[in-house]
């Protein structure tokens, strides 16, 4: 199916567009001076191919009927999403400014149905697959041929709902469901890999049916043929991308720092992380 996105700058490179969603991220992080900043940034690569490479959409008709459906499980991840629809053209730039505050169209945290772009109302995390799996199915029985993207945490692999989701989506041969996991390692009392998220993630979830790939979340390359070999793969088996990603990518000053859920920025380091950023932009 052909692409559709009513966006400019068609010859921008991906490199560029994940720039601009680590830019938009701080610029809003520096509006309240907090916000999950280190995912963000770790995770704008995935985000830039998720919608300026993999995604069918149209920037001024979120609500259109055979679009591809990305769902956002990660509800503390919103910064990163709404960066990535701002520089989608879904969202306008100048709500940047709104970020966080009292009728914002982008809360903080959790997220809100009535922003534009946002399938899901996500954060109680563990829900976001099942939710995807049901839409999957939906979709499929009403001969829909849109795909369902759903980004889940490395934190979430250890909720059985997850799990019950997986086995599901076999069941019911969903391969129009591709789930995308940002694995980096992170949460709130440690790394991932302390608590439930041991050992190679890839052959657990072929172990229960499905196509895996297991990729460098912050590899451009990398991702665009993760993305097109889970679309394209010919089995009638779900698809899962692995994405391991580093908190802060981009910031060296932020990501040489101890990182588990949450990075404190100070007042001054904002427009800092700004300037390097600026100075690293890709041509």
């Amino acid at each position: 199916m052909e692409r559709q996105r009513e966006i400019s700058g068609s010859n921008t490179s991906l490199a560029q567009r994940a720039w601009a969603i680590r830019r938009n991220a701080l610029l809003m992080g520096e509006v309240q001076g907090q916000g999950y900043i280190g995912q963000a940034l770790g995770v704008a690569d995935v985000l830039a191919v998720s919608y300026f490479h993999a995604l069918n959409y149209r920037a001024n008709d979120p609500e259109w009927e055979a679009r591809d459906r990305f769902l956002l499980s990660i509800g503390h991840y919103a910064i990163a999403l709404y960066a990535a629809l701002i520089e989608a053209g879904v969202l306008p730039e100048n709500e940047i400014e709104t970020y966080g505050m009292d009728d914002s169209r982008m809360p903080m945290s959790g997220m809100a149905a009535y922003t534009p772009g946002m399938e899901i109302t996500g954060g109680s995390l563990g829900h976001g697959l099942g939710i995807a799996v049901g839409m999957a199915l939906g979709l499929k029985r009403k001969k829909n041929p849109a795909f369902v993207y759903n980004m889940l945490s490395d934190g979430e692999l250890g909720e059985g709902s997850t799990w019950e989701a997986v086995m599901s989506a076999v069941q019911w041969k969903l391969d129009n469901l591709i789930a995308v996991v940002d694995f980096n390692n992170q949460q709130a009392d440690g790394p991932t890999t302390n608590a439930l998220a041991t050992g190679t993630e890839a052959p657990k979830w072929e172990a229960f049916g499905w196509y895996a790939q297991e990729v460098d979340g912050n590899d451009m390359s990398a991702l665009v043929e993760a993305f097109d070999n889970a679309r394209n793969h010919p089995s009638a088996k779900p698809r899962v991308i692995i994405c391991k990603t580093k908190m802060c990518k981009g910031i060296p000053f932020l990501e040489a720092r101890e990182i588990t859920h949450f990075i404190r920025v100070e007042a001054d380091e904002w427009a800092k992380a700004l300037a390097v950023l600026d100075e690293d932009k890709p041509q």
